[in-house]
């Protein structure tokens, strides 16, 4: 009795089922396999680290419409009193779709806006303007841009934008092989060997259809009799065969349980027993640095046993994620829409103070990156006129509700250094300038606004507009950088730009950026401290909602100039002529100082990684980044 009491497993822990797969995980982190695959082998395949784009897309200036280009003061003056022929060749030329723009035009009119008069004449009876349905260089896709981050499952439209940035290899975990070894003398594959004393084998099936949904390669090995040297030898099969070995059934305390002794034989056993009722004698192991996951052999704590941490640890291995749903938000911009068509708005997604607000991405139709960064479509019906923000309405999900919720949500003025953060966690940003994104806080859209306002009277940045718009004590700065704030200019510096008194000069094109950015904001400073006009400028009202924009329209030679930080000009090869550190920083509510999401926000912006990567990309400046200061307190 004392010898059969020797031979069962009755040591039997009971791990929180949390602490239990973090255990684990930490133990396997090291042993994930990665493999570098062109992007056209890489569908549905995950990625391991972020993808930027080598190439702007467009990478030339193309027309958008169908109809002629021409030089828009060619058309100045044309009206329906008094309309103008234009000449083939002298004035026009005609073009499709997409074909490049020729050398001297920078407009195009549309084939339907013309009146065909002879053979290479015709008659235009409005005048166009400069960049009139011509799609620029890096208009979807600037150079140098995130297209999509670590542990992004690619998807057909992700292809597309890849494709179109010039990327083409992607590094993605590897394909998952997962064996599946049934053991017990009872056990049988085939019913018609079902008889007396003996069980169909079902869990092998349950667990491949499981395997497969979480994309894995499933392996179903032929049921093992008892008998410990066959079930060692039949575990070194399976984990020379594959990356993941389940070993169902063997797993409790029976005389006859040998699944346990045999991984710690032939590795580790991290954790033999969890919480979890039913699937207490989950073991979770690793050998030749590979998981081995012990899961009873009733069916339903199999089932269980299974969901609970080999389907996590497959997809982890995987790089997967969950299946999305339908939701409600609440809309943050009113969005106008056409009588005649059903229209589908794509938009992002963030939770605020416990509800989901949908922000519009970008609708135009070549803008590929607003699917990749979409989390959902908005379907506006036939005959509406739109949706007036603050609305309830229904969006379709296309990323997993789950990861949306733990995202940290920002409004505001855009950064390169925002890229970097959104590697590193969960976060979605929408680019509306410094005082749209005090708009968004009041609103209560968002739980940061990355905001950089000068004070033009005292010199000091975001503090005086804090203090304008919120009652006192209600909200708080979290430090972020000091950037290089400057003109951006062509390489070479060809029109021999040296400062802002330049900018008036007739030769000169310069690209701003919209009302309410904080760049827009130290323009206008600049320019009234050297008492400059800017209805003297060339381009003072062509605006762009990033640095990047405005470095790529600097770069593609469509401007000659344009304010923005060191970094953008650096990552375009621009040449920069430096004004000042400007404070790039990031307004809160202290109500939000305790959220998970902030906090996690806040710990970044400390870590040694941050410090490291700005440290490369240069332009910036670090005083004491993630500091919490509360305002008016």
């Amino acid at each position: 009795m004392e010898k059969y009491k020797d031979n069962r497993n009755i040591y039997i822990s009971n791990i929180p089922v949390e602490e239990a797969i973090e255990r684990y995980k930490n133990a396997l982190a090291s042993h994930i396999k990665t493999e570098t695959l062109p992007v056209e082998d890489a569908l549905f395949r995950t990625t391991c680290e972020a993808v930027f784009a080598n190439i702007s897309s467009p990478h030339y200036h193309g027309a958008a419409m169908d109809g002629i280009a021409v030089t828009a003061t060619d058309t100045y003056g044309a009206c329906e009193k008094a309309p103008k022929v234009l000449i083939q060749g002298e004035h026009f030329e005609y073009v499709n779709t997409g074909n490049p723009i020729p050398v001297n035009r920078d407009a195009v009119i549309m084939i339907e806006d013309l009146t065909e008069m002879s053979p290479g004449h015709v008659q235009i009876i409005a005048p166009a303007y400069p960049w009139q349905h011509i799609r620029t260089v890096g208009e979807d896709i600037v150079q140098g841009e995130m297209i999509i981050p670590s542990f992004h499952t690619i998807r057909p439209m992700d292809m597309g934008a890849l494709l179109n940035g010039g990327v083409e290899q992607v590094q993605v975990f590897a394909k998952t092989s997962v064996g599946i070894l049934p053991t017990g003398t009872e056990i049988v594959q085939n019913v018609k060997e079902l008889k007396y004393g003996k069980i169909i084998d079902s869990n092998s099936k349950v667990f491949q259809g499981l395997i497969l949904e979480a994309g894995g390669i499933p392996k179903i090995y032929a049921p093992l009799r008892d008998d410990k040297e066959v079930l060692k030898a039949a575990i070194k099969k399976g984990i020379a065969e594959n990356d993941i070995l389940i070993i169902n059934a063997g797993s409790s305390a029976g005389s006859k349980d040998f699944t346990v002794d045999l991984i710690r034989e032939l590795g580790e056993v991290i954790i033999h027993g969890v919480a979890l009722k039913p699937g207490k004698p989950t073991i979770l192991g690793i050998i030749d640095g590979k998981p081995v996951i012990g899961i009873p052999g009733y069916p339903v704590s199999a089932y269980f046993a299974f969901e609970t941490f080999a389907k996590p640890i497959i997809a982890w291995y995987l790089g997967k994620k969950d299946q999305a749903k339908s939701i409600k938000a609440v809309l943050s911009q009113r969005v106008v829409s056409s009588l005649k068509h059903q229209e589908l708005v794509r938009v992002t997604l963030g939770e605020v103070d416990n509800r989901l607000v949908a922000t519009p991405l970008n609708r135009g139709a070549g803008a590929t990156m607003s699917l990749v960064r979409a989390d959902g479509v908005l379907t506006i019906p036939r005959m509406s006129e739109g949706i007036e923000s603050g609305q309830m309405v229904d969006i379709s999900l296309i990323k997993p509700i789950e990861k949306i919720i733990k995202r940290v949500v920002l409004i505001g003025s855009h950064d390169l250094i925002l890229d970097l953060i959104a590697d590193r966690m969960p976060l979605t940003s929408g680019h509306v300038g410094s005082l749209g994104g005090i708009m968004s806080m009041k609103r209560r859209e968002c739980h940061i606004a990355p905001i950089h306002l000068l004070d033009e009277h005292t010199g000091e940045y975001n503090i005086s507009y804090v203090k304008k718009y919120f009652s006192a004590g209600s909200m708080a700065i979290i430090k972020g950088v000091k950037r290089l704030q400057g003109l951006m200019i062509q390489k070479g510096n060809p029109k021999q730009i040296k400062g802002f008194s330049d900018l008036i000069r007739d030769d000169i094109h310069f690209v701003n950026r919209q009302r309410g950015a904080g760049t827009r904001q130290l323009l206008d400073y600049e320019l009234k401290k050297q008492q400059l006009d800017p209805g003297d400028i060339i381009g003072y009202n062509r605006e762009m909602t990033t640095h990047m924009t405005v470095a790529v329209t600097i770069a593609s030679g469509t401007a000659d100039a344009g304010l923005g930080i060191f970094a953008a000009a650096e990552a375009m090869k621009l040449d920069f002529i430096p004004a000042c550190y400007e404070a790039y920083d990031f307004l809160v509510p202290i109500a939000y100082l305790e959220d998970h999401r902030v906090q996690n926000f806040i710990e970044i912006l400390k870590s040694k990684t941050f410090k490291e990567k700005l440290s490369l990309i240069g332009g910036y400046e670090l005083e004491n980044p993630g500091e919490v200061l509360k305002v008016g307190e």
